[in-house]
């Protein structure tokens, strides 16, 4: 799954990724129109555990900001999955 996060939520969505024992890698990235600063987040797990990281992201991702998005989440099925 590809999490893409506003830079001030990604300390805490990542804290809690890692405590719940998930493998994270981390990516600096620019969003469109108003080019602020994101942080790309790339997570792969298992269908079932899905479900689980939403509802940490939905505690953990807040926007102060009306009509902005705290995270834009993209589930991607993968017909594979290393680790090399």
């Amino acid at each position: 799954m590809s999490i893409i996060l506003q830079d001030r939520n990604s300390d805490p969505v990542i804290e809690a990724l890692v405590r719940s024992g998930y493998a994270v890698t981390h990516m600096a990235s620019t969003g469109g129109f108003l080019r602020q600063g994101n942080v790309t987040l790339m997570v792969g797990v298992e269908a079932k555990k899905v479900e689980s990281i939403l509802g940490l992201l939905k505690r953990h991702c807040h926007t102060t900001e009306p009509g902005r998005h705290a995270a834009t989440v993209f589930v991607l099925d993968m017909p594979e999955y290393l680790k090399i």
